[in-house]
């Protein structure tokens, strides 16, 4: 997929639902950042939206 080591940690505190603001906390990045690597992964794994990507993530088996 692509989808790098950060990219991976964005995706899984998406998953847990976590608002970009506090993905930006938890990873001590910019939101900015969390913006930018969102992004990156939605074009990886051809979706549109946060649901899309939890839910193409879990059919790929990146994430639980």
């Amino acid at each position: 997929t692509g989808i790098s080591k950060r990219e991976m940690d964005v995706l899984e505190l998406i998953a847990q639902g976590l608002s970009n603001q506090e993905i930006a906390d938890r990873l001590f990045v910019s939101i900015n950042t969390v913006k930018t690597h969102s992004s990156n992964l939605f074009m990886k794994l051809d979706v549109k939206r946060r649901t899309e990507a939890i839910q193409k993530a879990r059919q790929l088996e990146l994430i639980p």
